[in-house]
């Protein structure tokens, strides 16, 4: 019980990583906040969490809709202890420059570069009186590896790991640490209809094989050893917990070593590569 009786508001909760950080947090003993554009989605998941859990619609490219989220934590439990920016979003296609669709840039942009800094904004606000809090933001290991998600998305979430940093640095001398989980593929349902868009006539399953075999401990085809969203729950209640008291500021690469290595995506890029030409 890591998190017990701390105030966690979970972006992008309602489903993939969001969804097993939020379970994980209140199997952790946390009050748990969910918030997501997908109102079913989220309902569903708090109703099996139970009476720890809460949804709030909320669209983190909205300030409003963000501000009335970490108000709603704060209102319901006094507090808010962890900011767990997860909401993320991805665009098909625009992988060369020459592809760039600004519209889509914007967007990916407005959802995974300002939703975070939104909300480490407001969290910051009630996190900085009290003298203590946790926020984590979800980036992505394409940090690591140029030229394997499109160009958008990459950009994005460099961005989400300067975001982090400079958090970490401003909101220290206020005993708020802030980090960076940064995953490898992982066949969520998000991951799969971005494939299946980016790849014509790629099926469900065919992407769900490519995400697992991108991001295996041993670069085989045992895909029980691909990374799953319980890897990352798992990393998120570290950073969450005192056992990281002193860590912040730090970018945590959840990928196998996929991108130290020659082989790095070697499944998702030849793909991506061969659909693109």
């Amino acid at each position: 019980m890591k998190l017990q009786d701390k105030v966690a508001i979970v972006t992008g909760g309602a489903s993939g990583i969001g969804e097993a950080i939020a379970i994980k947090f209140a199997a952790h003993g946390a009050f748990v906040i969910v918030g997501d554009v997908q109102d079913e989605l989220g309902q569903k998941v708090c109703a099996a969490i139970g009476p720890r859990a809460t949804f709030v619609h909320c669209d983190v490219a909205d300030e409003a809709g963000v501000e009335a989220l970490v108000n709603t934590a704060v209102a319901r439990h006094g507090r808010l202890d962890i900011m767990m920016n997860n909401a993320g979003v991805g665009e098909p296609g625009g992988r060369d420059v020459r592809d760039l669709d600004i519209r889509a840039f914007d967007r990916v942009m407005s959802v995974n570069v300002a939703g975070v800094a939104l909300g480490m904004k407001h969290a910051a606000r009630h996190m900085v009186p009290r003298g203590s809090g946790v926020i984590i933001n979800t980036a992505s290991n394409v940090t690591g590896a140029a030229g394997i998600a499109p160009l958008a998305y990459t950009a994005s979430k460099h961005a989400v790991v300067g975001l982090t940093r400079t958090a970490a640095v401003q909101l220290g001398r206020y005993g708020i640490r802030a980090n960076a989980i940064s995953p490898g593929a992982i066949p969520t349902p998000a991951f799969v209809r971005y494939f299946r868009k980016a790849v014509p006539g790629m099926d469900e399953n065919g992407a769900r094989a490519v995400a697992s075999k991108a991001t295996t401990l041993r670069y085989g085809e045992d895909l029980e050893s691909a990374l799953s969203v319980e890897d990352v729950a798992n990393a998120a209640v570290f950073l969450a917990s005192e056992d990281s008291r002193f860590v912040s500021g730090h970018e945590l690469m959840l990928d196998g070593a996929s991108t130290v290595t020659d082989k790095s995506f070697d499944a998702i890029g030849m793909m991506l590569a061969t659909a693109s030409s």
